[in-house]
């Protein structure tokens, strides 16, 4: 029999190959050790090249979030974290350039927003913004996000793009994934703490923040499958907008973060940037066609025996073609 490959290749494989859509967890056998046991090295192992493939934006990923550390230990986190919507600009761009993905008017004027917000930020955070840690390097901090977003919008095409040209499950990706982040996180710290490791132990250093630091991350993972299966983008524009109001508040709080007009203006403008492209298409349309009427008679007719383009949905709601790609949600 001939599994299908990511892109539509085939390999070929012997009268015991286990069907992976048999297998998938869920099914009838999935709970069967042996047969899972079967599949992982069917998967993994003897389609190789399907598996390789995922070696890149593994390293992308790990690359970025020792990013990120090196990001945060350098910017206030209210400016990281404004900053670091930067990510919607880059992963719109190489959906632009590797999905072949129209963007609007409204979505490239709201990039243009994102950018000139980012930028106000950053000259606030240039031109002193209150006291700072004198170990802080802004010029640093500011490298390492903009590096990270790039990595961040290239990892998360590509692994869009291998979603979509494989049969290949969300679950068997994510596995590959893990496994060649684990690899390559180790040989990280083997490179860069080996002595220190092997001196002192793996888990030197793993205080409750750190513990807490980790089980953050590990269920912001699941939130952010749970946001791709159940919200739409409006829901996840106000909970990044969200989140640079709380890590605004917090940084005030604990670090005495100063907050003054121009800080607010530029993480205003992203605010709005991220809520106008979150928009989805139906909305943006309808809101148009209500413009359209209450200025005039529309002067566009539906052309005779053609139904009107549709714009509810069987429950009501309106038709949507989300503006954000599932890359941008890809933690």
């Amino acid at each position: 029999m001939a599994a299908v490959g990511v892109g539509g290749s085939t390999a070929a494989t012997g009268p015991g190959a286990v069907s992976a859509g048999a297998l998938e967890p869920g099914s009838a056998t999935a709970g069967n050790v042996k047969h899972l046991a079967l599949f992982l090295h069917e998967a993994v192992l003897v389609q190789y090249v399907d598996t390789l493939k995922l070696a890149v934006p593994s390293l992308i990923y790990t690359l970025q979030n020792n990013l990120q550390y090196v990001a945060i230990s350098n910017l206030p986190a209210a400016t990281f974290q404004v900053t670091y919507q930067l990510k919607i600009l880059t992963t719109a761009l190489f959906s632009v350039l590797m999905l072949n993905r129209s963007l609007s008017r409204l979505q490239w004027a709201s990039l243009l927003l994102l950018f000139t917000g980012v930028a106000i930020v950053q000259a606030q955070q240039a031109g002193g913004g209150g006291p700072r840690p004198l170990d802080q390097n802004p010029g640093a901090g500011l490298a390492a996000v903009v590096a990270s977003c790039l990595s961040s919008g290239f990892a998360g095409v590509y692994f869009e793009k291998i979603l979509k040209g494989s049969s290949g499950s969300v679950w068997l990706r994510n596995l590959q994934l893990g496994l060649f982040g684990t690899a390559l996180g180790l040989v990280g710290l083997w490179w860069a703490e080996g002595t220190a490791v092997a001196r002192r132990g793996f888990f030197f250093g793993y205080t409750p923040a750190v513990w807490g630091v980790v089980l953050n991350q590990a269920f912001g993972g699941l939130l952010v499958a749970v946001v791709v299966k159940y919200a739409d983008n409006i829901l996840k524009g106000f909970a990044t907008s969200l989140s640079i109001v709380l890590s605004t508040v917090a940084s005030i709080r604990l670090f005495g973060f100063h907050l003054d007009p121009l800080f607010a203006l530029g993480a205003g403008l992203v605010i709005g940037a991220v809520y106008l492209y979150s928009l989805p298409r139906g909305a943006v349309q309808a809101i148009t066609s209500a413009s359209a009427s209450a200025s005039g008679p529309c002067i566009h007719q539906q052309p005779p025996g053609q139904p009107p383009p549709p714009q509810l949905s069987s429950r009501g709601d309106l038709i949507t073609e989300p503006f954000l790609p599932k890359s941008v949600l890809v933690k």
